[in-house]
This record gives structure tokens, sequence and C-alpha cells, in this order.
């Protein structure tokens, strides 16, 4: 019979699936909008800006994995 998972390791679970959503999300957007922008022929600020928030999602699942991956060592 399997085990049922605690309160906090599902709680765990679900951060973790957050966290790789965003990744996955973040870089089929930046995909996505960097060739419609190429397709339209949008001005390279929109492309730098694109890069950027693409970055800043990054650089928060790199921080929240962190800290998770840390929750997870010290328990």
């Amino acid at each position: 019979m399997a085990r049922q998972p605690t309160a906090a390791q599902a709680a765990f679970a679900r951060q973790m699936r957050v966290v790789a959503l965003v990744i996955a999300g973040t870089t089929l957007l930046w995909l996505v909008l960097g060739e419609i922008g190429r397709q339209y022929g949008w001005e390279a600020r929109y492309a730098f800006l694109i890069d950027l928030a693409a970055l800043a999602a990054y650089v928060w699942a790199l921080i929240n994995a962190w800290q998770l991956w840390r929750k997870r060592r010290d328990t």
C-alpha cells in the first residue's frame, strides 16, 4: 500500500511544480515573442525588454529553487 505524502511534502512538490512551470512557460513565451517580433519587425528595444523579462523570470525561478533545495536539505 502506498503512503500518502505529508502536508509539507505536498506543499514542497507544489512549489517545485510552480518553479518548473515558470521556467517552461518563460522559455516558451520568450521564443514565441522573439519570433513574432522578428516577423513583424519590432524595434530592438522590444526584444531587449522581452529578454530582460525572461531573465527576471529565470532569476526568480533560480532563487526559489535554491531556497527550496536548502529547505529540503535542512529538514
